[in-house]
C-alpha cells in the first residue's frame, strides 16, 4: 500500500525524523490559512501517488500567502501527468503546504527490502534530487548500501558511517546519525517495504531535514497497523484493483488486451510470458490463489470482463487445492451474468479436470478449450488478432 507524502511525513515525525513545518490542505481556504500561519516562503505540493510532480507542474514555491492561494487554485483539481502516472494522469484532490527552507546541500537516503540479501538495506548517496537508479548506473561509487539486521536495527557505527559517507562533520554529522537511526526504526516498526527521502537536505543553518518523503507498506502486515491502513486513498488506486481487493484477489492492471485468470503467482508470470512470446500483451496479472472458492472465481472473471481494454480472456488453471470444476463453474456463471462478448480460452489441468472440462463443454457458451499452455496461448492470441 502506498501513502501520500504528507502521510509519510506524519509517520516520520512520530519517530523523530525531522520534517519541514506544514500541513495537508483540501481547499484553497485551508491552503491560505496554513501559508499565513507559516509566514514567508512556502511550498505548495500536489499530493498524488506518483513521482515527478514538480516536472508536471504540481510543486510550486510561493513568496507569500497570496501566491500560495494562486498556486493552490491552479493545482487543486488539475489532472497531473508525470512519468509515473501514465498519459491519463491523476486528479489532485489534496495539497501539502509547508515552509520553504534554505538549502545548503541535497542528499538521498532510503530503506528498501533487498530480496537478494533477504534483509532490508539502508541506501545513502550525496547525489540528492536524482533518480536512485540513475545514481546506481552512472555513479555506483556514490551509493552506500548497508544491510540492516531487523532485530537490531541501525547500529551506531553504521550511523556514523552514513554521516561520513555524506561528507558531514560536526553538528550536521550528529544530526544525520540521529536522522538515520530514526528512519530505520520507522521503517522496521511500521512493516514498510519502502521508506525513501529524496532529497534529504542540509540547511544553511546546519539542520538535516526530509524535504520529500515516500513510504510503501506490506499489505500482509496492515492488520497490525490500523492507523496506517486508515491512510489508504482509494481514489489513487485503479478501480479494478480496488474491486479485486474486496475478494482477496491479487490483481494488477497492465496495458495489454489479453485478460488473464490464473492460480498461483509463478503460473501467472509464466502465462503472461507465453502470451507475449506468441505475439500479444497481457491486460493484467490476476492470481485467484490456491484456495479460491466459487464466489472469488466468479468475481475475478467479472473484473476481467469489465476492463474495456480486454479483447479476450485466457483462463489458465492447474488444479491443486482449488478444483478445476469450481473454476469452470465460476467461469460459466460469470460469463452468463455479464453476457460474454469476447473470446475466452480455458486451459485446465489437475484436480477434477475432466469434470471441469465437461462443465465448459456443456455450458452452451462459446468457450474455447485448450490442451497445454502453448496451445492456450496460440488460441487466445489468434482470437484477439495477434499472430
Amino acid at each position: 500500500m502506498k501513502v501520500h507524502e504528507y502521510q509519510a511525513k506524519e509517520l516520520f515525525a512520530s519517530y523523530g525524523v525531522t520534517i519541514p513545518r506544514g500541513r495537508m490542505a483540501k481547499s484553497v481556504d485551508e491552503a491560505r490559512a496554513i501559508a499565513t500561519e507559516l509566514g514567508g516562503t512556502v511550498v505548495v505540493k500536489a499530493q498524488i501517488h506518483a513521482g515527478g510532480r514538480g516536472k508536471g507542474g504540481g510543486v510550486k514555491i510561493a513568496k507569500n500567502a497570496d501566491e500560495a492561494v494562486a498556486h493552490a487554485k491552479a493545482i487543486l483539481g488539475m489532472t497531473l501527468i508525470t512519468h509515473q502516472t501514465g498519459p491519463e494522469g491523476r486528479v489532485v484532490k489534496t495539497l501539502l503546504v509547508e515552509e520553504g527552507l534554505p538549502i545548503e546541500k541535497e542528499f538521498y537516503i532510503g530503506m528498501v527490502l533487498d530480496r537478494s540479501k533477504k534483509m532490508p538495506v539502508l541506501m545513502v548517496s550525496p547525489f540528492g534530487g536524482m533518480e536512485i537508479e540513475e545514481v546506481a548506473a552512472k555513479h555506483p561509487e556514490a551509493l552506500l548500501k548497508l544491510p540492516i539486521e531487523p532485530l537490531m536495527g541501525l547500529q551506531p557505527y553504521q550511523a556514523r558511517r552514513v554521516a561520513q559517507f555524506l561528507g558531514l562533520k560536526g553538528e550536521p554529522a550528529k544530526a544525520a546519525q540521529k536522522f538515520a537511526m530514526a528512519l530505520v526504526k520507522c521503517y522496521l516498526e511500521t512493516d514498510a517495504s519502502l521508506a525513501e527521502i529524496n532529497p534529504l537536505i542540509l540547511t544553511t543553518d546546519g539542520r538535516i531535514i526530509a524535504l520529500d518523503g515516500k513510504m510503501n507498506f506490506d499489505d500482509n502486515a496492515l492488520d497490525r497497523h490500523p492507523k496506517i491502513l486508515a491512510y489508504r486513498d482509494l481514489d489513487e488506486e485503479a478501480p479494478l484493483e480496488v474491486e479485486a481487493s474486496k475478494f482477496n484477489l491479487n490483481y494488477i492492471k497492465l496495458d495489454g488486451t489479453v485478460g488473464c485468470m490464473v492460480n498461483g503467482a509463478g503460473l501467472a508470470m509464466a502465462t503472461m510470458d507465453i502470451i507475449k512470446l506468441h505475439g500479444a500483451e497481457p491486460a493484467n496479472f490476476l492470481d485467484v490463489g490456491g484456495g479460491a472458492n466459487l464466489e472469488a472465481v466468479t468475481n475475478a472473471f467479472k473484473i476481467l470482463l469489465s476492463d474495456p481494454s480486454v479483447k479476450g480472456v485466457l483462463v489458465n488453471i492447474f488444479g491443486g487445492i482449488v478444483r478445476c470444476d469450481v473454476i469452470a463453474q465460476g467461469v460459466v456463471g460469470a460469463a452468463r451474468q455479464v453476457k460474454l462478448t469476447v473470446p475466452v480460452v480455458v486451459r485446465l489441468e489437475g484436480t477434477n479436470v475432466e469434470a471441469g472440462r465437461k462443465i465448459l463443454a456443456e455450458s452452451g457458451l462459446p468457450i474455447i478449450q485448450a490442451q497445454g499452455m502453448t496451445d492456450a496461448a496460440k488460441k487466445i492470441v489468434a482470437a484477439v488478432g495477434g499472430r
